[in-house]
């Protein structure tokens, strides 16, 4: 599977998630410059944590006018597998490829820990392949990561299965005391109705090595991965 990670001024994740693709997970992978106008034939984009053009006007916004976004948003409008981590996550609610918005956390300050989270459902690429009783345990690291959607939306989403993950404690029940930024029903993560677009908070491609202890993120790119390598196979067939 060839994957490109999009590289924006201020990214600071992208050798990160280039390392855990390429070193860890073993599958190609092309980094592409903002500036850019050629995804290089991939199979999946990512769009990494960080703070795309230092955060100004609010998270994502002016990333969302990056020269390589045009291509990006072509790519997931024909169906191509797209997922943004943290600041990835908010530039495509920026773009309005995802549901809702990201807002500042609740207590107004930016937070970096390990949480917990657990998948909604098994509908979507990223969480196919996980344990819906499992909690994992992946690190966070965010100031505006509050995530907002009307009631209307949300309720369209909870039927089409488009909520990816929520934050839960370690036994994996959900609950208002483990909710690390005030998102509405302690979402972590969703997809667009046509499954192909992901966007989480959480950092899985820092809980990917085992020299950090901790390898939960690896299962959820893993899910990814498999998914699009078992749909590739059934069209051959």
């Amino acid at each position: 599977m060839k994957f490109g990670v999009v590289v924006f001024p201020g990214s600071n994740c992208d050798h990160d998630t280039v390392y855990t693709l390429e070193n860890i997970l073993e599958q190609e992978v092309v980094e592409i410059w903002h500036k850019d106008d050629d995804l290089q034939d991939v199979d999946a984009i990512v769009l990494p944590g960080g703070f795309s053009y230092g955060d100004y006007l609010r998270s994502g916004a002016i990333a969302r006018f990056s020269p390589i976004m045009k291509q990006v948003i072509e790519f997931a409008n024909r169906g191509g597998l797209l997922i943004g981590i943290c600041n990835g996550f908010q530039i495509l609610c920026e773009t309005g490829l995802l549901p809702g918005a990201l807002l500042h956390n609740n207590n107004q300050k930016f937070i970096c820990k390990n949480i917990n989270i657990i998948p909604d459902n098994n509908d979507s690429a990223v969480n196919a392949t996980l344990n819906k009783d499992k909690a994992l345990k992946i690190p966070i690291a965010h100031a505006e990561g509050r995530y907002f959607a009307p009631e209307e939306d949300l309720s369209k989403m909870r039927q089409n299965g488009q909520i990816l993950f929520r934050y839960c404690d370690e036994s994996g029940v959900v609950s208002r005391e483990h909710n690390p930024n005030g998102s509405v029903e302690n979402i972590a993560g969703v997809c667009n109705e046509l499954k192909n677009v992901f966007g989480m908070m959480p950092h899985p491609e820092r809980a990917a090595d085992d020299e950090l202890g901790n390898t939960d993120g690896r299962l959820i790119l893993e899910s990814l991965i498999k998914s699009f390598e078992e749909k590739r196979v059934s069209s051959y067939n």
